[in-house]
């Protein structure tokens, strides 16, 4: 009776899944991603990068942010860094745009004697008073950061029309600033570059090689590649 019962019971139990295909288990396996936004596709990001780092594409193949207090400085100089960056390209492309000379013209007054001029606007003071006055803006602009434990994100009175006051978009407003800041470094790098090559500011050179492509470009300067 009892045996009768138990195959009865699995009978019943196993009918329900006559004629049906059950998924295999899957094995246990190891699957290997790479991270978003690796600089290096495929290669392992140092563990000491933090993830939400604004920028951080796993980029540090002579291991100096390994260092903590290293890490910190190393990406306050580069925000830092980037803003000037910006600021520069941002005014070397608006006096030659409004034809006040080009960015390497601009400082010779103090070499070759002369005024400092602002947008064809002469400045009333000589360099010692610039060199002054800037010593004295920057150290009191340093020292404030410094009191505030070094931040590069202040916020407050340094954020007047509120983008940090969002969090969900601060982190993707950071990224952006990062990547600008970078990609003007570059720039100006070009800049100088350029210049040494052909002697002219980025806007007449973009002219002269939109004016003439196969005949203004890095290979034709004389410079950039000198067998040709």
């Amino acid at each position: 009776m009892a045996i009768s019962m138990r195959s009865t019971i699995s009978t019943r139990a196993t009918s329900g899944f006559s004629g049906r295909r059950v998924a295999a288990v899957p094995k246990a396996s190891h699957v290997c991603r790479a991270r978003a936004g690796n600089w290096l596709p495929g290669s392992d990001a140092p563990a000491w990068l933090p993830e939400d780092l604004p920028g951080n594409y796993g980029f540090d193949p002579l291991s100096l942010g390994k260092d903590p207090a290293s890490l910190k400085r190393f990406t306050e100089s580069e925000v830092i860094h980037g803003r000037w960056a910006m600021l520069g390209v941002a005014g070397s492309l608006a006096v030659e745009l409004l034809g006040y000379g080009n960015w390497y013209d601009a400082p010779l007054w103090a070499v070759n004697g002369g005024k400092a001029t602002w947008f064809g606007i002469d400045v009333p003071f000589d360099l010692n008073t610039l060199l002054a006055f800037e010593f004295v803006a920057m150290a009191a602009a340093e020292g404030q950061r410094g009191d505030a434990g070094g931040v590069v994100y202040p916020g407050g009175a340094f954020d007047p029309l509120g983008f940090a006051k969002d969090a969900s978009k601060s982190g993707e407003l950071k990224l952006k600033e990062v990547k600008n800041g970078r990609l003007a470094m570059v720039a100006f790098l070009g800049f100088v570059a350029q210049h040494a090559a052909t002697g002219k500011g980025p806007i007449a050179a973009l002219g002269e090689h939109l004016s003439n492509p196969w005949g203004a470009n890095f290979a034709t300067n004389g410079i950039s590649i000198p067998f040709v």
